[in-house]
C-alpha cells in the first residue's frame, strides 16, 4: 500500500541535531511531525523502516526525519496514513506547529515537512484532522 504518512515523534529532551548537509540545528523538547510520502518501492513499509531506525536497527539515513529518529532523546509515537494519496504537503501545510525551516521538504516548494509543537494532544488532533481531510 502506498500514500501520505505522518510521524509524530517524541524529543524528550532539547537537543542539538545533524542534519547531514542542512546542518545542525538546535531543537526544543517536545513533540514534532513529519509528514513524508510513501509511493516508492515498498510504498509505507517505509514507516516501518524509520521506526527500525528509531530503534537503532538500521543506521543508514536517508531523509531528514532519520537524523532526528536516529537520535537517542527521540521516539516514533504515532503514524498516521492516507492511502493512495499524495497529500503530503497539504497535510504539512495545515498543520498549526511551527515549522523546522529546510528539514524534509527538498523535494517541493515547502518550506519544511517537520513541524514542531509543545502540546502533544493538540498536535496529534491537527494530524488526525489533516489527513481526514485531505483524504
Amino acid at each position: 500500500m502506498k500514500g501520505t504518512y505522518t510521524l509524530v515523534v517524541e524529543l524528550r529532551e532539547s537537543a542539538t541535531v545533524e542534519f547531514g548537509a542542512a546542518g545542525a540545528r538546535d531543537l526544543p523538547a517536545g513533540w514534532y511531525a513529519y509528514t513524508g510520502s510513501a509511493f516508492g518501492p515498498g510504498g509505507f513499509a517505509r514507516v516501518e523502516r524509520h521506526r527500525e531506525l528509531a530503534r537503532g536497527e538500521r543506521d543508514a539515513r536517508h531523509w531528514h526525519v532519520d537524523y532526528l529518529l536516529g537520535h537517542p532523546a527521540s521516539r516514533i509515537v504515532e503514524a498516521v496514513r492516507t492511502a493512495d494519496a499524495d497529500v503530503e504537503c497539504a497535510v504539512s501545510g495545515a498543520l498549526d506547529a511551527e515549522p523546522i525551516a529546510g528539514l524534509g521538504a527538498s523535494d517541493c516548494d515547502c518550506d519544511s515537512h517537520l513541524r514542531f509543537s509543545p502540546d502533544r494532544e493538540a498536535l496529534e488532533r491537527a494530524v488526525r484532522r489533516a489527513h481526514d481531510r485531505a483524504a
